[in-house]
């Protein structure tokens, strides 16, 4: 007896979507909070979406960059406090 149905090639696609959403809202609540985690997490999120053949592949680019723009964001905040960390 199976209780789930098969996989197929559209739940991987599916999937993919998914991730290149998580990676665009994940790019964007980095510029605001904990950009430490959320850029890389977004960056590979992105990159994992686009390698599986996303049908959003402009929000996986999004995500990308968003990803990107989180890190610099913390580089520049690490510069102008002086600090290896960012603080409030």
């Amino acid at each position: 007896m199976q209780l789930t149905a098969p996989a197929t090639d559209r739940t991987g696609i599916r999937d993919a979507d998914g991730m290149a959403v998580a990676s665009f809202v994940l790019g964007l609540l980095g510029l605001l909070v904990l950009n430490v985690i959320l850029g890389p997490l977004a960056i590979v999120l992105a990159s994992l979406a686009l390698w599986r053949g996303t049908a959003r592949r402009g929000r996986a680019f999004l995500g990308l960059g968003l990803g990107v723009a989180d890190l610099l964001v913390l580089l520049a905040f690490m510069q102008a406090d002086g600090t290896v960390s960012w603080s409030l």
